[in-house]
């Protein structure tokens, strides 16, 4: 049999199992696994490197709508470029939809923006923001069906927050048809009232968006969250969990017999809320929610990585430029805080981090590592085993890992359209050399081999964790 690649004597890492054996490529998939294979048009050596799946972060913001006067610095082309440097081979962002819209009239508008500019693979999920009796009742049901199988709904924001009796709506709405919801968990009440009280005491430095988006306002929206779809039955997604409260708050919700995922980040193991209170407006870069917290907190958030709290660690990469009057220091976000555009980039670190101070640090081992930053996203948002695994019939989707590649990350040898990285300076090491979407190469070292626009739009099937409780 002629392949078109082999990749030959690498050290086979999925999430389950370790081993040495070549891998055989045709067509874009995997058709063997096996032992001195020979005869392809093109060879890879691996003797060096581990070969892993390819990365999916299921949690990316690229080309988003962001306030008025504000950009987002990431449009598809730079996102999925920087997110491919990175070691991911699809990445999973939002389409948001405006009140006002339907669902399908966000989503045609998304895909035009996506349309030729991907590197990588990618999927949307939909961020439900005005749950009329048409979108939960006629749309979402539809679109479930077309493929688009998970939703995102957010308790804070004032232009994008649902109420409780709105949330239960889409929920039970997402449980008839079989649509996984992510739940973004944090009281907009409470933060209201603290951001009024910084601003009446005259406390506007960025350092305050710590202080008005506490621990308890987490904690509290996420019991909530919990609570409402227990109510219904319907399974749900806890993201970017930053501290031990909310974590609790799923481990005792599991208990109960609820079916719910988690998530962490690596804004939640890396920085603290003293990062926000840099000299000048540099803690601006830091701006994110919910905020960073503490030193505690980072080694809980550790913990769920390595006890199973958390399913997932994606980068929710929210990129803005900081030194930009559509980015962080707009007019009114160099006055006050509460204006700040909230996010910070990452998706081109999220793996590094995780393999350095994971996987090199022993807090996890390699299967755990790929579990972590592929396997589990794949099997949660209907990709699997297209995506995910390296195994026979699965997408030729491959990450080579130098192990003990040391790298300074600085923004200069990044790739997104940021112009900082929240990480700068910080030494890793266990980088990724090269990285193959459906068996064919994207980058090779610093090396750009791969076309804007050969990435695919990825249809899903229906979460495992969502699918058992739909038309139940």
């Amino acid at each position: 049999m002629k392949f078109d690649t082999i990749i030959r004597n690498g050290t086979i890492v999925t999430a389950s199992d370790t081993f040495r054996c070549d891998v055989g490529i045709q067509d874009g998939c995997i058709i063997a696994l096996a032992d001195n294979l020979f005869d392809a048009a093109e060879i890879i050596d691996a003797s060096g490197p581990y070969v892993m799946p390819g990365g999916i972060d299921s949690h990316v913001h690229l080309a988003q709508p962001s306030g008025d006067g504000i950009v987002m610095a990431d449009d598809f082309a730079s996102g999925t470029l920087s997110a491919a440097f990175g070691g991911n081979t699809t990445v999973m962002p939002f389409c948001m939809q405006e009140k006002g819209t339907t669902l399908r009239e966000s989503l045609k508008v998304y895909h035009e923006k996506a349309k030729g500019e991907c590197y990588i693979d990618v999927s949307f999920h939909i961020v439900v923001t005005d749950p009329t009796g048409y979108v939960l009742g006629q749309e979402l049901p539809a679109l479930v069906e077309d493929g688009y199988t998970s939703i995102k709904v957010f308790m804070t924001y004032d232009n994008l927050r649902l109420r409780d009796d709105e949330i239960l709506a889409t929920l039970d709405s997402a449980r008839s048809s079989g649509a996984l919801v992510m739940v973004h968990c944090e009281n907009e009440d409470a933060i209201r009232f603290l951001i009024g009280r910084h601003e009446k005491n005259g406390e506007l430095a960025p350092k305050y968006h710590a202080t008005s988006r506490p621990v308890a306002a987490e904690r509290e929206a996420t019991h909530r969250a919990l609570s409402l779809a227990e109510i219904v039955e319907t399974p749900i997604v806890i993201v970017h969990v930053s501290n031990r409260e909310a974590m609790e708050e799923i481990q005792r919700a599991r208990a109960r017999g609820s079916k719910v995922a988690g998530e962490t980040c690596p804004q939640y193991l890396m920085l603290t809320a003293d990062d926000l209170d840099a000299t000048e407006l540099d803690g601006a870069k830091f701006v994110c929610s919910p905020p960073p917290r503490d030193k505690q907190s980072q080694a809980a958030c550790w913990e769920g990585l390595q006890n199973g709290t958390f399913d997932v660690f994606s980068s929710d990469h929210c990129p803005f430029r900081f030194e930009d009057d559509q980015g962080k220091l707009n007019g009114k976000g160099k006055r006050n805080f509460r204006w700040i555009p909230n996010g910070i980039p990452g998706v081109e670190t999220r793996l590094p981090i995780l393999f350095s101070e994971g996987v090199g640090k022993g807090r996890i081992d390699l299967n755990r590592f790929v579990a972590l930053s592929s396997t589990n996203h794949a099997k949660l948002y209907g990709l699997y085993p297209q995506k995910g695994t390296i195994a026979i019939g699965s997408d030729a989707d491959i990450a080579l890992w130098d192990p003990n590649k040391s790298v300074k990350i600085t923004n200069d040898i990044l790739h997104h359209g940021s112009d900082y990285t929240p990480y700068e300076g910080l030494d890793v090491t266990g980088w990724p050399v090269r990285v193959l979407v459906r068996g064919k190469t994207v980058t090779d070292g610093a090396t750009l081999v791969g076309a804007k626009g050969s990435g695919n739009y990825l249809d899903r099937a229906r979460s495992s964790l969502a699918h058992s409780r739909a038309n139940s």
